[in-house]
């Protein structure tokens, strides 16, 4: 797991860094909520507890993400 996480993480920075400065947090929330969306496509392993993760992100973001 630890190697799943940090291979998340890189894929944050590699979005994050192209981007300099963010106008504020909800922002740079909303670019790592759209990651993490184009980044599970790609994976093939589930995991554990994935599904409530998603859930509560849609939750908290809802029609913002789209």
């Amino acid at each position: 797991t630890t190697n799943a996480i940090e291979g998340l993480h890189r894929q944050f920075r590699k979005v994050t860094k192209t981007k300099g400065s963010f106008p504020n947090d909800q922002s740079l929330m909303k670019m790592l909520f759209l990651a993490s969306q184009n980044i599970s496509r790609k994976w093939t392993i589930r995991y554990r507890n994935w599904d409530l993760v998603l859930a509560s992100l849609d939750i908290l973001w809802g029609e913002k993400a789209v």
